[in-house]
């Protein structure tokens, strides 16, 4: 039986806890094989983003070209992409090669703060990867950057998610953790799709060891439809990944600590 193959296109994270490191991890917890197209690459841990070099179109165009002519690809999640000229590579790539089921997450900002995506390319983002995406997930910061809504309560999830699908993405997932001031005893996360919505709810954990749960969220997403999973179904499974993830701390670094990518186990 062939192994289902997944591609990452996003930055490179030197703390191992976010971007293709974090994604990678997940992809072979999940039983998937891993492949990847670097973006970036950053000089990180988790106290911060020291320095980020974007890497030249060629080379996107090359790691393209070098997958997707030779790997069977069943699914592609999107991380960071930094600026315009990288969103248009990329975009251009997935047509090219017809690539399926694309999960973006579209990020924004690092855990500590360090800005990921140029300002003015979230207009590309919107114009030429959110159409594309099968399943986007942005959490509530990005999905106000994204739609112009600031997301105070579940009504402006609603409002935000419908102007998501009119940019043309599938299916939504809207993160929650930011909500109320990141204070509430639950988080909360939002799926729409076109034949359905509904809430995922876990318990809020105490720790600052939380670097990556957004790249380790999509990936998951990513892995178990390459699977063959339905989206509903891998969705949930990546909300018990990641809860897991964060559960289970590894407690590494003086700061914002990657999450455990083997702090799930299946029944």
């Amino acid at each position: 039986m062939t192994i289902p193959q997944v591609l990452t296109i996003a930055g490179s994270d030197s703390g191992g806890g976010a971007g293709i490191q974090a994604d990678l991890k997940t992809f072979q917890m999940r039983g998937v094989f891993g492949t990847s197209v670097i973006t970036a690459v950053t000089a990180q841990n988790t106290l911060g983003v020291f320095a980020i070099h974007p890497v030249p179109r060629a080379i996107i165009q090359a790691q393209l070209k070098a997958v997707a002519e030779d790997f069977t690809l069943s699914a592609v999640k999107i991380g960071m992409l930094g600026n315009a000229e990288i969103i248009d590579c990329v975009a251009e790539g997935l047509e090219q090669y017809s690539l399926p089921n694309i999960i973006l997450d579209p990020v924004m900002v690092a855990k500590g703060g360090s800005p990921l995506l140029q300002r003015n390319a979230v207009t590309t983002l919107k114009k030429r990867l959110i159409p594309k995406a099968h399943v986007i997930t942005p959490n509530i910061p990005e999905a106000e950057i994204i739609t112009g809504i600031k997301i105070r309560n579940e009504q402006a999830v609603f409002d935000a998610a419908e102007i998501l699908h009119e940019l043309g993405a599938k299916t939504v997932i809207i993160k929650g953790g930011h909500l109320e001031n990141s204070q509430s005893v639950r988080c909360k996360d939002w799926f729409f799709s076109p034949q359905n919505h509904f809430v995922l709810e876990s318990p809020r954990i105490d720790t600052r060891h939380t670097h990556g749960t957004g790249c380790t969220f999509s990936a998951c997403i990513a892995a178990e439809t390459a699977k063959g999973k339905g989206i509903e179904q891998a969705v949930r499974i990546a909300k018990d990944y990641i809860s897991a993830a964060i559960g289970h701390s590894l407690n590494i670094g003086h700061g914002h600590g990657p999450t455990n990518h083997w702090g799930y186990q299946d029944e």
